[in-house]
């Protein structure tokens, strides 16, 4: 083999940083799925001292994965793991929320353990509590991997660094894109293939609010798509399937397609 092609490759890997790889990512968010939803786990932790030791052991794989990633200066790696763990039962309360949400919204969902065992909503929404809580940390790469980890495995792709409220409940699953500077309120369900994305993808907008905002107890049903950073869904509103907005939608309205293909919009009084 070509010695240049060879001398290229040693170069980058060379100057290549170390990164921990998505399957020891993966590994330790179901770890952590394990230990706080033992319906996904096949055996049961005895004590609450096995818990805890499972728990720091969690946390000093979180240390060291960022320390590999460069992703703190020195001494802020543990400093942040203790800081994720720190919210750890803030993440856990959300996410009793959020299952509670799967179970009413859902007249297929028979219990809180089907939903925890079977539904790719709440895996998906497990990873981006997870990721968006070391999003908030600044930590670099890891949130987003995990992320790309959930996309994988559920068909959601939830950017970590979207802001989602409690309650929150994702139905089948399939082709939901939520983008990272959207923004959704409390008691809000979506349905499969949903976008709530941007407008342009000018690169000179990084930074900027791009996705939109949809508020409190919304329902977006199959295919909607809702682009734009100014773009805010009301509190109360229903969107119907294969709508398209770049605009925003006042409290309490319904939009939807009529049998000639076009929007309707009604504002309940």
């Amino acid at each position: 083999m070509d010695n240049t092609f060879l001398e290229k490759l040693m170069k980058k890997h060379q100057l290549t940083p170390e990164v921990p790889s998505s399957n020891t990512l993966s590994t330790w968010s179901n770890g952590l799925l394990e230990v706080l939803f033992p319906e996904v786990a096949e055996s049961r932790l005895g004590s609450t001292f096995e818990i805890h030791i499972m728990l720091n052991q969690l946390q000093l794989n979180l240390e060291m994965m960022l320390e590999k990633t460069k992703a703190c200066k020195k001494g802020d790696c543990k400093k942040n793991a203790n800081l994720f763990f720190d919210a750890l039962p803030s993440i856990y309360n959300d996410l009793l929320l959020d299952i509670d949400a799967f179970v009413d919204g859902d007249p297929a969902a028979h219990s809180a353990f089907e939903v925890v065992r079977a539904y790719p909503g709440f895996y998906a929404l497990f990873i981006h509590r997870v990721a968006h809580q070391l999003h908030k940390l600044k930590i670099p790469l890891i949130p987003r991997i995990l992320a790309e980890h959930a996309h994988s495995q559920s068909g959601v792709d939830i950017h970590p660094g979207a802001t989602i409220g409690k309650s929150f409940c994702i139905d089948h699953g399939t082709g939901v894109v939520i983008g990272e500077t959207t923004i959704i309120g409390d008691h809000v369900k979506i349905y499969q293939g949903v976008t709530l994305g941007a407008i342009s993808i000018d690169k000179k907008m990084a930074g900027t609010k791009r996705h939109p905002t949809v508020e409190n107890n919304v329902v977006i049903y199959s295919g909607a798509t809702i682009l734009g950073g100014e773009t805010v869904i009301g509190e109360g509103c229903v969107i119907g399937g294969n709508v398209w907005l770049t605009k925003s939608v006042p409290a309490g309205t319904r939009v939807y397609h009529n049998a000639d293909n076009k929007y309707i919009e009604s504002i309940d009084v």
